[in-house]
């Protein structure tokens, strides 16, 4: 670690953050080499987002067991009360002015200090409203309990924001391996304060302090990876330019923010905390292979895209391929889910969350359609069409809400349909808009997204025909988990590679850039020509 990051100096200058034109610095030769080296990059952004996603998603669900053994449905429901208002900190923490300085073609050193120093007194303000108000959003969802909780987590705001310039940067400069150790260390070390509080009876605690221990650690690890320091340096102007960009983004954000905690907030105030906790559980469930394998792939694309997004033919390759990629390693993971969901709730939860299987049987396919319009939606930014993605976020947040609102009569079955019902078909309508912004035909996106469709159908009709015999034989819960999972895996695994496009050059790829890196982590030319 220490040879790697002290080679790399941070940016100081616009003309080291973007390679000029290729027609300006030696004509077709040059723009095949860096037509190549950004592929490199991608790959290897990749390569490092599989590595942190598979350890992290490793350590996630170790402590999710652990914790699910040792806290109650209404402990997690008090939780996820708290953690409303954390998603929508994240949004306003830097009004989205990490990504405008991502996006952007060139910067320098006053870009750099003037969106710092914005976020940290944004989290100041943000940090001082939350424990002001924690008083009202306990009054709010009837729960007084809930009132430490919310101050305490409040602490996290300051910290986040702190994160914000340094991450954006790390982003900026691809410097993949360096954001991997910092959230591997963090997750790790919030798992074990989460776990030994839940231990010592903590309850709804053991949630609040592992979202703090995770703030604290990454937020030190990115200030020690990083090597870049703020000055004394601030400019209105640059801020007003920054955030011509970002306030529409942040706006985008917020919405999409409202349209996911809606459902906590309408669940918690008049189902409770009960039903909250196995609503939040169930989603949580769908959001683990999201947040650890889609959004991954975003961060190293979006970088990769903004740099060349005036070239629409090598946006809409690079956007087809990560498509069917993202396809490729999620529709097996959240389908399969929805079939094994009964035996998967009773071995890894406990049988007191019976509750869930049936919202992660709604939840779980939908994240795939969900996961493929956040790429989409990428895309889009890296292009400079936050307007789109706004409207776009708009229409999804006042769909949802209705849906919501109309679903609640019948329970968390009905909330997690209703947003099923709307997230679906919107995120269908994205991917065919993004398709023609990048001059790509729809059909071929159809066809290459039929091929996962079609492996993963005859993968299911597997599973679904081994569980019919495991349960008629009366199978061991536990035995029959472990027999279901690797049916789907035998079935599914050659075949993705036999008939699904690419499927075997992306996953040779990515898996070669890992083995490469993780072997000679300081020697990788693509990450030194990017810093």
């Amino acid at each position: 670690m220490a040879s790697d990051e002290a080679t790399v100096q941070p940016l100081t200058t616009p003309a080291t953050v973007a390679s000029p034109p290729a027609a300006d610095i030696g004509g077709a030769g040059v723009q095949v080499a860096q037509s190549r080296s950004l592929r490199t990059l991608a790959a290897s952004g990749a390569a490092w987002g599989t590595f942190n996603s598979a350890y992290r998603q490793l350590v996630r669900v170790v402590v999710a067991i652990v914790l699910a053994r040792l806290l109650t449905p209404a402990d997690y429901g008090l939780a996820a009360m708290a953690f409303v208002l954390t998603s929508f900190v994240l949004t306003f923490s830097d009004a989205s002015l990490g990504k405008a300085l991502i996006q952007r073609p060139t910067i320098d050193e006053l870009d750099r200090s003037t969106v710092f120093w914005t976020t940290f007194a944004i989290g100041v303000v943000l940090t001082c409203v939350g424990v002001a108000a924690s008083g009202m959003i306990a009054a709010f969802f009837h729960q007084p309990a809930l009132k430490p909780l919310v101050a305490v987590l409040s602490v996290s705001f300051v910290l986040i924001s702190l994160q914000m310039t340094p991450a954006a940067l790390l982003q900026r400069e691809m410097r993949f391996r360096a954001t991997v150790i910092r959230f591997t260390v963090g997750t790790t070390v919030a798992g074990i304060a989460g776990i030994a509080v839940a231990a010592a009876g903590g309850g709804a605690w053991a949630l609040i302090l592992q979202q703090l221990a995770f703030a604290g650690t990454s937020t030190l690890l990115l200030w020690t990876l990083s090597g870049w320091r703020p000055r004394l340096a601030f400019s209105w102007a640059r801020l007003r330019s920054l955030g011509s960009f970002g306030i529409r983004v942040m706006f985008a954000r917020l919405m999409d923010d409202i349209s996911g905690n809606a459902d906590n907030m309408l669940v918690g105030r008049y189902l409770g905390s009960a039903a909250l906790g196995a609503y939040s559980v169930a989603y949580n469930v769908m959001l683990v292979p999201i947040s650890k394998l889609a959004l991954p792939i975003q961060e190293s694309l979006f970088p990769v895209l903004s740099r060349v997004q005036d070239d629409r033919e090598r946006v809409a390759r690079m956007w087809l391929r990560s498509t069917v990629l993202l396809a490729v390693l999620l529709a097996p993971l959240m389908v399969g889910l929805a079939i094994v969901a009964p035996e998967f709730v009773r071995v890894v939860l406990g049988s007191r969350w019976a509750a869930v299987v049936p919202v992660v049987r709604i939840l779980a396919p939908t994240a795939i359609l969900q996961s493929l319009g956040g790429l989409a939606s990428t895309v889009l930014l890296a292009i400079d069409r936050p307007k789109t993605v706004f409207r776009f976020s708009f229409a999804n947040t006042v769909l949802t809400l209705i849906a919501f609102v109309v679903g609640l009569h019948w329970g968390i079955v009905g909330v997690a349909t209703g947003y099923a019902a709307v997230v679906s078909p919107l995120s269908i309508y994205l991917i065919v808009r993004v398709a023609k912004i990048v001059s790509a035909r729809p059909v071929d996106v159809a066809g290459r997204l039929g091929q996962v469709v079609q492996v993963t159908a005859v993968m299911a009709a597997g599973v679904a025909l081994v569980q019919w015999y495991a349960r008629s034989v009366e199978l061991a819960p536990s035995m029959m988990l472990v027999l279901l999972v690797a049916a789907g895996a035998l079935l599914y695994v050659p075949l993705c590679l036999l008939l699904v496009e690419h499927a075997r050059e992306e996953s040779r790829r990515v898996w070669g850039f890992l083995l490469v890196r993780l072997r000679r982590p300081s020697s990788d030319p693509a990450l030194a020509k990017a810093s």
